[in-house]
C-alpha cells in the first residue's frame, strides 16, 4: 500500500465503501435478492404508492434500473403496477403483502451486513461513526441533509 494515502480521508472512505459494497452484495446474493430491490421495496413501504419516476427520484436510481427492478419484483408478486387514478397515462407502483414480508426478511440480511461492517468498532464508536458518516454524506450545508443539530 502507498503510505502517503494512509491519512487521506477520501482514500480511506473509498476503501471502506468497497468493503461495505462487497459485504452487501455477497449477503443479498446469498439471500437471493439484490440491493436495488431492497431499496425499491423500502421506499414503497415507507412512502406508499408512487409513480416510477417518483420512485426513481426517491431511491436515486436510474430509470432503467427502476424498470428492471420493478419487472423482477412484479414477477415475484412483491409489487404491483396499477393505473394512476390522477393520471390515466401513468402507472402507480405499490408494495404487496408478499413484498412487505420480503422486506422484513431483507431487513434481517441488512442488519447482519451492518454488524459485519461495523464489527471493528465498539458500540460508542459506532454511534460516533454513524453521525460523522451521515454528516459527510450530506451536502455540507448547515442544516442540510445528514447534518446533526
Amino acid at each position: 500500500m502507498v503510505r502517503r494515502l494512509d491519512d487521506r480521508a477520501t482514500w480511506l472512505v473509498g476503501r471502506a465503501h468497497l468493503r461495505s459494497h462487497r459485504l452487501l452484495h455477497e449477503a443479498f446474493a446469498e439471500a437471493g435478492a439484490r440491493p436495488y430491490h431492497y431499496r425499491v421495496l423500502a421506499a414503497l413501504e415507507e412512502s406508499g404508492p408512487l409513480s416510477q419516476a417518483d420512485l426513481g427520484r426517491l431511491t436515486d436510481l436510474d430509470r432503467s434500473d427502476v424498470t428492471t427492478s420493478l419487472d423482477a419484483l412484479g414477477r415475484s408478486g412483491l409489487t404491483v403496477r396499477e393505473p394512476d387514478p390522477a393520471h390515466r397515462r401513468r402507472n402507480r407502483v405499490s408494495i404487496t403483502e408478499a413484498g412487505r414480508a420480503e422486506l422484513l426478511r431483507l431487513d434481517a440480511v441488512l442488519s447482519g451486513v451492518q454488524d459485519r461492517f461495523l464489527g471493528p468498532l465498539s458500540e460508542p464508536e459506532r454511534v460516533v461513526f454513524l453521525d460523522l458518516a451521515a454528516r459527510l454524506a450530506g451536502d455540507g450545508a448547515p442544516g442540510g441533509p445528514g447534518r446533526s443539530g
